[in-house]
């Protein structure tokens, strides 16, 4: 593993239901499914991914605007995810017919011309986490 990588650990509370319990480094978090499901005890994983998409998108416009000295004072992301059928997708090449759709909306609080706030607007969509979502991601999972 690189310094870059980083270990989460997921673990059910024992409960017999859907709550776990994730340590990501020296943090703790709970993730669970609401009712009737599950006891709605933390955020859903779909929850926590776009969680992790809006902290990413934020941080890196702050870090572009700051490296710019652009006069960006807040970001607020808000993200919703669907699952829609392909056809509602003209630029989907999916063969699949259902894909996830997440919507971002960007809002950017600061003295900024147009100029600068569309170069944010395309420095949204290069975050990390952004670009791990949209391109090829392969997961291998094996038994310990």
């Amino acid at each position: 593993m690189t310094a870059n990588e980083s270990t989460v650990v997921v673990t059910e509370d024992g409960s017999g239901g859907y709550t776990q319990h994730i340590v990501a480094g020296r943090h703790r978090l709970v993730a669970d499914e609401p009712p009737p499901v599950g006891r709605d005890e933390g955020p859903t994983p779909y929850d926590l991914v776009l969680a992790g998409l809006g902290a990413c998108t934020s941080m890196t416009l702050r870090m572009y605007a700051d490296r710019k000295g652009w006069p960006l004072e807040r970001v607020r992301v808000t993200l919703r995810h669907a699952r829609i059928h392909t056809e509602d997708c003209a630029d989907c090449e999916s063969v699949s017919s259902f894909i996830d759709h997440i919507e971002a909306d960007v809002e950017l609080s600061g003295n900024l011309d147009d100029a600068q706030r569309q170069r944010l607007l395309y420095i949204a969509g290069q975050c990390p986490v952004h670009r791990t979502l949209t391109s090829e991601v392969d997961i291998t999972t094996s038994l310990s």
